[in-house]
């Protein structure tokens, strides 16, 4: 498959920054979103993130100029009908990545793939809300997506091997090194670290350590670059709390329960630094533990 334009569908923090890394990898992108706002906001974004490679020198300015001139952005579905991959980046909620999915295959070239960025939902069932689950994968980013290298490739039941190995190399070009995980609950990475995340908010909870001291010590004791509170804060509370549902729903086991501390922090809408609170107060310059 000769890939020149790309489709994306959310302007969030994923899906902005999957436009960016494919029109700096040289294709034509087409970042559509429900919100004229988010849409705006994210071309701000990916501006002052390319302004930032350019001031490293990791690009010229000729180069950050190319890749920003690639971007398209709108609101419908129109700009989809000559992509040759999509990509849904939209937030995780399966019926909302159903409807995405129905009206995308109502666009999209027939022989065009469909990935999906999910973090936790089935591949294999998202699949059958297409009119191709053969040419339809997982592709999940990792976040900041321009700087994390790893993605993870997913294939679905009905995923053809063609599908999957058009997208590995596609991956490979974005620069990214893809990994294959199986379409189990939350795959590798979340499978991994959600539940390392989950215990230290248990770990709060039963008042083992403090919340400098939890992070403090992971940080220290196993040179992990933030301590799983403070990553919480950056994921977002919900989020997390939504992944830890999808495994103890997903695989039955005990270890999986979400501890009823995250429960109550969702509930009181403390959902880290995108609301200014979480585990942590990000209302001055230096975050405070609200514990």
């Amino acid at each position: 498959m000769n890939i020149r334009k790309i489709g994306a569908v959310g302007a969030g923090q994923m899906g902005a920054g999957i436009a960016q890394i494919c029109a700096q990898s040289g294709y034509d992108v087409y970042l559509c979103d429900i919100s004229p706002d988010a849409l705006d906001t994210a071309l701000q974004c990916i501006d002052a993130d390319l302004r930032r490679l350019v001031e490293r020198g990791k690009l010229t300015t000729d180069e950050a100029d190319a890749a920003a001139a690639r971007i398209t952005t709108g609101t419908d579905y129109e700009g989809f009908r000559d992509c040759q991959v999509a990509i849904e980046a939209a937030v995780e909620d399966e019926a909302v990545k159903k409807d995405i999915l129905s009206k995308l295959c109502a666009v999209l070239p027939a022989d065009a793939i469909i990935t999906t960025n999910t973090s936790t939902i089935s591949i294999t069932r998202l699949a059958t809300q297409t009119d191709r689950p053969g040419r339809f994968l997982g592709t999940h980013f990792m976040n900041p997506v321009p700087k994390l290298e790893l993605v993870e490739l997913i294939r679905g039941i009905a995923t053809e091997e063609e599908t999957f190995r058009i997208i590995q190399d596609f991956a490979v070009k974005l620069g990214k090194v893809p990994i294959s995980a199986e379409d189990f609950p939350a795959f590798v990475v979340h499978r991994i670290v959600m539940p390392m995340v989950n215990e230290a908010i248990y770990t709060l909870y039963e008042g083992v350590g403090s919340v400098e001291n939890i992070d403090t010590a992971m940080r220290l004791g196993t040179h992990h670059p933030m301590g799983p509170l403070e990553l919480a804060d950056f994921i977002g509370l919900d989020t997390c709390l939504g992944i830890m549902h999808t495994l103890h729903d997903g695989l039955a086991d005990s270890k999986y329960r979400p501890c009823p501390l995250l429960v109550k922090y969702v509930e009181a809408g403390w959902l880290g630094r995108k609301t200014g609170r979480g585990f942590y107060d990000y209302s001055s310059d230096t975050p405070v533990p609200t514990r």
